[in-house]
């Protein structure tokens, strides 16, 4: 499972991306917006302190074919490393799709909430394509049971494309849709930090401390020296 995170925000990425194993950044249109900052400079900031390797993504607003794939070549253009165009998937969609992986450029399709529609999305050469599991969830649906169908349509057809799972409220969504087969997932800041916390591992680190400088001295906090 690789992890992205889904933000703009420059400072939360730098931190997680010092901390964290992390494989890019995801944004959306909604996310950029809160950074209240022109988007190009937004982009080429994330990209500096992501590095080239690592994948961006960048959505675009454009509703006909011919608006997405004018909107990505000029994002392709502009940001340099590793970009990936987020396109919500549409007949539209499908259409520039397969215009712009013909020419190259790598494509996420975003805002699914069906197995077809990320089955249309993948045999139309998307790279990625993300489900929205909470927002599912949110309309009685169930997003686990969604990316788990997707799953099992890419492994009985062959297809190459990833599943990179989108929308959480919670860490036990990731957790089961990790379990149901996507591939990778992009969460919030605020998730990806409680990933590994858990009070018993702090009552653990506390005691083992302890039981150490008891043994010898309080001035031994670490093995160096002791």
């Amino acid at each position: 499972m690789r992890l992205y995170i889904d933000s703009a925000n420059v400072e939360e990425i730098a931190h997680l991306i010092e901390y964290y194993p992390i494989a890019g950044v995801t944004t959306n249109p909604s996310i950029i917006v809160q950074e209240q900052r022109p988007y190009l400079e937004l982009f080429k900031e994330i990209r500096e302190v992501i590095g080239g390797e690592r994948e961006l993504f960048i959505q675009v607003i454009g509703e006909c074919a011919e608006e997405i794939v004018a909107e990505a070549k000029f994002i392709s253009k502009q940001i340099q490393g590793n970009v990936v165009i987020k396109i919500p998937v549409t007949e539209e969609a499908i259409k520039a799709t397969k215009i712009l992986v013909s020419d190259g450029i790598a494509v996420l399709g975003t805002a699914i909430y069906t197995p077809f529609q990320a089955l249309m999305a993948a045999k139309a050469g998307a790279k990625y394509v993300a489900p929205y599991v909470n927002r599912i969830d949110n309309l009685t649906g169930n997003g686990t049971k969604v990316v788990a169908e997707i799953a099992q349509l890419f492994s009985n057809y062959e297809v190459a494309t990833e599943i990179l799972a989108a929308s959480f409220k919670n860490v036990q969504q990731i957790h089961d849709v990790c379990l149901a087969g996507a591939h990778t997932v992009t969460v919030a800041p605020q998730l990806i930090s409680t990933f590994v916390s858990f009070p018993a591992t702090v009552n653990d680190i506390a005691a083992f401390k302890k039981q150490w400088q008891q043994a010898y001295g309080k001035d031994k906090s670490t093995l160096i020296n002791s």
